[in-house]
C-alpha cells in the first residue's frame, strides 16, 4: 500500500513568545541572535543562492537596509546553502546588479536554525527554505510572522510597513487599522469598563462609536 500518512508538521514559533536562539556562521562571521538584543530583527530566510525571485528580493532589501537601520532594525537572511555560495552569489549581484548586501546571511548547512524557525515545509520543498519572514523585537520576542511560497517574491514594502506599525503602537499603545501607513490615524485601545466608555466619548465627541475610536498618528 502506499503510504498517504501526513508530513510531519512543522515547529513554528509563536506571537509573544521568545524568539528561538541560535549560534551560526554568517557572511559576517560567526554570530548569535542574543548578539542582536536591543535592536529589532528581522530574520528571513530564502529558498536558495542564484535563483532569479531571490535575487530581486535580496536587491530590494539591501536597498533598505539603511533606512532600517536608522529605525534600530538589523537584517538576517539564511538559507541551507554553504558561505561560499553566499559570498559568490552577493558578489555576483554587486557586478550584476551594482548592489552591495550589506547584511549578514546565515549559512544553514544543517538546517539547526531552519528547523527551529519551522522555515522548511514539505508541502512547498523538502529541501529548501520557504519564502519566511520573522519580526523579533529588542527583546527577544516574536512580534509578527510573514510566509510566502517560493514562487511569490516578498513585498519588501509592507516588511517596511509591519515594522514601523509595530514600533508606533509599542510607542503609543495603540492599533494601527488596515493599510495603515505612519502618518494615518491610529485606534486607541476599546474601553473595558461603563465608565471608560463615557469617558472615551467625552474626550472623543468625533469617535465613531465608544468602541472605535481613531486619533492623529
Amino acid at each position: 500500500m502506499t503510504d498517504v500518512s501526513p508530513s510531519p508538521v512543522a515547529t513554528l514559533p509563536r506571537l509573544g513568545e521568545p524568539a528561538p536562539g541560535f549560534e551560526a556562521d554568517t557572511t559576517q562571521g560567526r554570530l548569535a541572535l542574543e548578539d542582536f538584543r536591543g535592536s529589532w530583527v528581522v530574520l528571513f530566510s530564502h529558498p536558495a543562492d542564484f535563483t532569479p525571485v531571490c535575487t530581486t528580493e535580496f536587491v530590494a532589501l539591501a536597498e533598505v537596509a539603511p533606512s532600517l537601520r536608522e529605525k534600530g532594525v538589523e537584517l538576517l537572511g539564511l538559507s541551507i546553502d554553504s558561505i561560499y555560495a553566499h559570498l559568490a552569489w552577493m558578489e555576483t549581484i554587486e557586478t550584476s546588479f551594482g548592489v552591495e548586501i550589506p547584511f549578514p546571511v546565515i549559512a544553514d548547512h544543517d538546517r539547526a536554525v531552519a528547523t527551529s524557525y519551522g522555515m522548511v515545509m514539505p508541502g512547498d520543498s523538502t529541501t529548501e527554505t520557504s519564502r519566511c519572514v520573522f519580526f523579533i523585537d529588542p527583546n527577544g520576542i516574536v512580534r509578527a510572522m510573514i510566509y510566502y511560497p517560493l514562487t511569490t517574491g516578498r513585498n519588501v514594502d509592507e516588511i517596511v510597513r509591519v515594522i514601523e506599525a509595530l514600533q508606533t503602537t509599542d510607542a503609543r499603545q495603540v492599533a494601527t487599522p488596515a493599510n495603515w501607513r505612519p502618518g494615518d490615524k491610529v485606534i486607541l485601545p476599546a474601553p473595558r469598563t461603563v465608565e471608560d466608555a463615557n469617558a472615551r466619548l467625552a474626550q472623543h465627541p468625533d469617535a465613531r462609536h465608544w468602541w472605535f475610536c481613531e486619533t492623529d498618528g
